[in-house]
């Protein structure tokens, strides 16, 4: 299986130095590693709370003290991988954060609360999933001292409502042009900084040209998917419905523009 980057991390270690907070670096064999597991214990924590975190928490864990999620999809729909790059790749209007009890399935425990927020035609990634981040610490804010107190209420998933979607990676980015200029356009502002971004192949298929940004012109044609056309001063790439037109790229890790030179390369 190929390893799953998280590409917005945060440096916790040092701000827990800063603060002398306590703090454990993860190793690769993981959550079952057994000296972190007694270190957490010696703690005593009286909650566990899961942010940005792509392993489930294994039951030894949770029986420590109740244990808490932050998950950026209207729960139970869009549990499991990415929610945010699915819900935009998919052509979702509307999504939010859910702060749920976690419990032995994917996203399944009893919620807490929710946030709704839009997702709006000239969203990126980084545009949704900031907004996002602020509703989940407006979630944390309001409840946690009613999770202190008690007083918090809980609400039952309905499984028939639940969709499980996986985790991607990079390679998931390929972007094919026999679909519509909408759909490649979701899948583009889906997967942009700070993700690694849609891409295309060479024509050898040795390198990639990464898309960050695209405008779009829809119109009949007949011409071959995914061959060079010019819009204007610009050029564009026929898919089944329109024109994709590249607006911001990297070819080789530099940025640059799409232009005769790199077309020749499709």
């Amino acid at each position: 299986k190929d390893k799953v980057e998280n590409v917005l991390h945060t440096d916790f270690s040092s701000f827990c130095y800063e603060k002398m907070l306590p703090c454990e670096v993860i190793s690769d064999v993981g959550m079952q590693e057994q000296v972190l597991f007694e270190k957490v214990i010696k703690w005593q924590p009286d909650i566990f709370i899961v942010v940005g975190w792509y392993h489930m928490i294994p039951s030894k864990w949770r029986a420590i003290c109740p244990s808490y999620g932050l998950h950026a999809s209207l729960l139970p729909d869009y549990s499991g991988g990415a929610p945010l790059v699915w819900a935009i790749i998919n052509g979702e209007k509307k999504t939010g954060i859910t702060l749920f009890q976690m419990d032995d399935a994917v996203d399944a425990g009893p919620v807490i609360g929710q946030a709704e927020e839009n997702i709006y035609p000239e969203d990126t990634i980084a545009s949704l999933y900031s907004r996002i981040e602020d509703h989940g610490v407006e979630l944390l804010r309001a409840n946690i001292p009613k999770l202190s107190s008690g007083e918090h209420t809980e609400l039952v998933q309905d499984e028939k409502k639940r969709r499980i979607f996986p985790q991607r990676s990079p390679q998931d980015g390929l972007i094919n042009f026999q679909n519509s200029c909408q759909q490649i356009f979701d899948f583009i502002r889906a997967q942009t900084k700070p993700y690694p971004g849609a891409f295309l192949k060479t024509k050898d298929e040795t390198e990639t040209i990464t898309v960050w940004e695209c405008s779009f012109v829809k119109l009949e044609h007949e011409s071959d998917i995914g061959s060079i056309t010019n819009i204007g001063d610009e050029l564009g790439i026929f898919c089944s419905d329109g024109v994709l037109i590249p607006l911001h790229i990297s070819y080789q890790g530099k940025d640059c523009l799409f232009n005769a030179e790199i077309s020749e390369l499709l």
